[in-house]
């Protein structure tokens, strides 16, 4: 798609962060969006910043990692626009532990969105975009599917996993002349509520920082506003980028992620001493 104007996008995590920037940023663009959250407060915050612009807004209490649910709203996207352009998976949550004390339930939780909610999202999509005829798929990752860091293994293994999926998917989509195309998103650290809303348990402490710290660490070193987040990511798919860095620290750390893997895991192992002491 090479502009927004009058295409139709869905966006999973549109309640905040950037999920609900990317909903401003497109009806600022003229496209229609149908929004879903599981957060009923921050969706309805979220509509209410969309008004105005004279693009229709639906929104959907939906959690991604209920199948059937997806399925439904998939169904209803198209019902109540016509048909769908875009889907953008872009709800996440975040764990923070040692994988010794982690629990099944927290890995469960964290890849049932992380990872399933995009498999959702894009397999319930994917047949609508085709049937309109011109369609992109989004799937947001992370620099954490760039490179491991201790205390983030359910994490990674989730970002690691959409990173997989979908250059899988693009290259499936340009081998069969799909009018489909898929994109993977890497952001850095984008200021949104993700650290903040974490689980994150004491183990946290034994490889790399205080876990009462965690959520204003982060803030001190998210450089990247959601707004800006949104733009970049706008623009990649504008211009069918198989994959977009989203901030400097993203550069740097895919630049970090290509040197040897035993230098990259000292150098980390070293840091997070460091930051311990």
């Amino acid at each position: 798609m090479k502009s927004f104007a009058g295409r139709v996008a869905a966006i999973t995590g549109a309640g905040s962060g950037i999920g609900a920037a990317l909903a401003v940023e497109l009806v600022q663009r003229g496209a229609e969006v149908a929004l879903s959250d599981v957060d009923a407060e921050g969706l309805a915050a979220t509509v209410a910043a969309c008004e105005g612009y004279g693009t229709k807004v639906s929104a959907t209490r939906v959690d991604v990692a209920d199948k059937a649910a997806v399925d439904q709203w998939a169904a209803e996207v198209v019902a109540t626009h016509g048909r769908v352009n875009a889907i953008f998976n872009n709800a996440g949550v975040a764990v923070g532990s040692t994988v010794e004390a982690m629990s099944y339930d927290d890995i469960r939780w964290l890849m049932s969105i992380n990872f399933w909610g995009v498999v959702h999202g894009t397999m319930a999509f994917l047949p609508h975009l085709t049937a309109a005829g011109e369609g992109h798929i989004v799937n947001v990752s992370s620099v954490f599917g760039l490179v491991s860091i201790p205390s983030q293994s359910a994490y990674n293994a989730a970002k690691f996993a959409v990173r997989g999926f979908t250059d899988a998917l693009r290259m499936e989509l340009e081998l069969t002349n799909s009018p489909v195309s898929a994109t993977t998103v890497h952001p850095g650290g984008i200021r949104t509520n993700i650290a903040r809303n974490a689980r994150i348990n004491s183990s946290v402490r034994d490889v790399s920082a205080d876990p009462d710290s965690v959520g204003v660490d982060f803030d001190k070193i998210a450089r990247t506003t959601p707004q800006a987040a949104a733009r970049q990511i706008l623009t990649a798919v504008e211009h069918n980028r198989r994959r977009v860095l989203v901030g400097p620290d993203a550069h740097v750390i895919d630049a970090f992620s290509r040197l040897p893997s035993a230098l990259v895991q000292r150098l980390l192992v070293g840091g997070a001493r460091r930051r311990r002491r």
